[in-house]
């Protein structure tokens, strides 16, 4: 994953990564407007087989762009790791129910 800065202001971050689509950028654009000190986050991919996605985040007040981002990011990683023990959980469970499978 390569992520190019486009743009950085006092509360306007946009960014482009390369390689990513609608799955990351979503799960990313989720996290950061359930953040109380977003504006308005979003992102575009101008084609899906051509160009990388752009994030772009604008905040409220003093709050700055990277550190809401550097936030989301956090919360997506927890989510993430809670799914991946939950999923252990119920395969485990699920295999000891039926040992042939």
């Amino acid at each position: 994953m390569k992520i190019k800065i486009l743009d950085e202001d006092r509360n306007v971050l946009k960014l482009q990564i390369e390689g990513e689509g609608h799955t990351f950028c979503n799960v990313v654009q989720k996290a950061l407007l359930a953040d109380e000190r977003v504006d308005m986050a979003g992102y575009n991919i101008a084609h899906p087989l051509t160009s990388s996605p752009v994030i772009y985040i604008r905040t409220k007040g003093r709050s700055k762009p990277e550190t809401v981002l550097r936030k989301a990011v956090k919360e997506v990683q927890e989510d993430v790791e809670a799914f991946r023990k939950a999923l252990d959980k119920a395969l485990k469970e699920w295999l000891d129910q039926n040992p042939a499978s």
